[in-house]
């Protein structure tokens, strides 16, 4: 029922998200099997955001079922009780969570990277690193070179890949290079250490490639031109990954990831938080599944059904409003990223094995 649920709710959105593409595209001369392959990339992306609500819907729908069955009726009369019957449905709802989490959340992640590549190419006329800051880029990462808790502060405007304006390049696809390049030094208390100015500079396995380079010292005294090698952990994918959604990346890839941002002088609150989120969906999932139960355990002849039902999906939705609204607190810093990503699905899970303990045992 879960999964019926699941595939009716992806197409539902997948639906509207493909109408609002063709809308975009209307004023564009983008093809139509160009826009479906947008909104077909972005399917396992919407069928992990509404998988929750998919196990509550389910749930609520398989347990109601039972209940007009009177079959609810018939295990307790055989001395079953409610937390009897919920093993299996509780370790399916575990089972689905941990699934989304492991193995959706990767394939999720490289459709929606792909789709969201090909939005920018032919909706948004954007394309990655250049699209920042009015086109002018800013970088901060490590410089032990000077300090051992130095940072280093690069900024300059992207080469378009092919272009050649990057030394040593010759048009290889895949380079990075930046133009009217400038390079302070700084050590960990904020001291000036040092600047590098260049009309260019390249991206190569593990070091910055700075041509025509003057460097000045901390007496502010220039250097001649000369190339100049700056090591750095950087490499394009990172560099563009690292303004890219964290939806875009792998559940598995995440904790590197992070800590290659962190190392670099980079924000990982937002990766924090959606590798937390995803850590937490199998609680979650285990949450909607107990919620949906004591909502939709109620006999019929007791009346009150549709009121239980209603409150249930009620519920559901006060989640997924909490949920949304911890994770802006979580990426603003107003709340620990473990607490933002956790709160829902506890709160969830609490309140639901508070219902079926006021149900069962009164």
């Amino acid at each position: 029922m879960c999964l019926v649920m699941l595939a009716a709710l992806t197409g539902l959105v997948a639906l509207f998200d493909f109408i609002e593409l063709l809308r975009r595209a209307a004023t564009r001369e983008v093809g139509f099997a160009t826009v479906a392959t947008i909104a077909g990339l972005r399917v396992p992306f919407v069928a992990t955001q509404v998988l929750p609500f998919a196990i509550l819907l389910g749930g609520i729908l398989a347990f109601w079922r039972l209940a007009r069955s009177s079959e609810l009726v018939v295990a307790r009369a055989a001395g079953i009780s409610a937390w009897g019957f919920l093993t299996g449905p509780v370790i399916v709802a575990t089972l689905i969570g941990a699934g989304a989490t492991a193995g959706l959340s990767p394939l999720s992640a490289a459709m929606l990277a792909r789709a969201e590549r090909l939005d920018a190419a032919v909706l948004r006329n954007q394309s990655g690193t250049s699209a920042l800051a009015g086109g002018r880029l800013w970088l901060r990462q490590a410089d032990r070179e000077l300090d051992p808790q130095g940072v280093a502060i690069l900024t300059g405007r992207p080469v378009a890949p092919g272009s050649g304006g990057a030394p040593g390049t010759g048009g290889t696809p895949g380079f990075f290079g930046l133009e009217e390049v400038s390079l302070w030094r700084i050590s960990s208390g904020d001291r000036f250490l040092g600047r590098v100015e260049a009309p260019r500079a390249a991206l190569t396995n593990g070091a910055w490639v700075l041509e025509d380079a003057i460097a000045f010292g901390p007496d502010r005294q220039a250097s001649p031109a000369r190339t100049v090698r700056f090591p750095t952990e950087l490499t394009p994918e990172r560099i563009e990954d690292s303004f890219a959604s964290p939806d875009t990346l792998s559940f598995w890839v995440l904790p590197d990831f992070i800590a290659v941002l962190e190392n670099s002088g980079f924000s990982a609150v937002r990766h924090r938080l959606q590798f937390h989120s995803l850590l937490a969906l199998p609680m979650l999932a285990v949450a909607m599944a107990l919620l949906s139960a004591g909502f939709s355990m109620r006999e019929a002849r007791k009346g009150g059904v549709a009121q239980m039902l209603g409150a249930g999906v009620a519920a559901g939705f006060a989640l997924f409003l909490l949920d949304r609204v911890t994770g802006e607190f979580g990426e603003t810093g107003t709340l620990p990223v473990v607490l933002a990503a956790w709160a829902p699905a506890m709160a969830g899970l609490m309140c639901a094995v508070a219902l079926l303990l006021h149900l069962e045992d009164g």
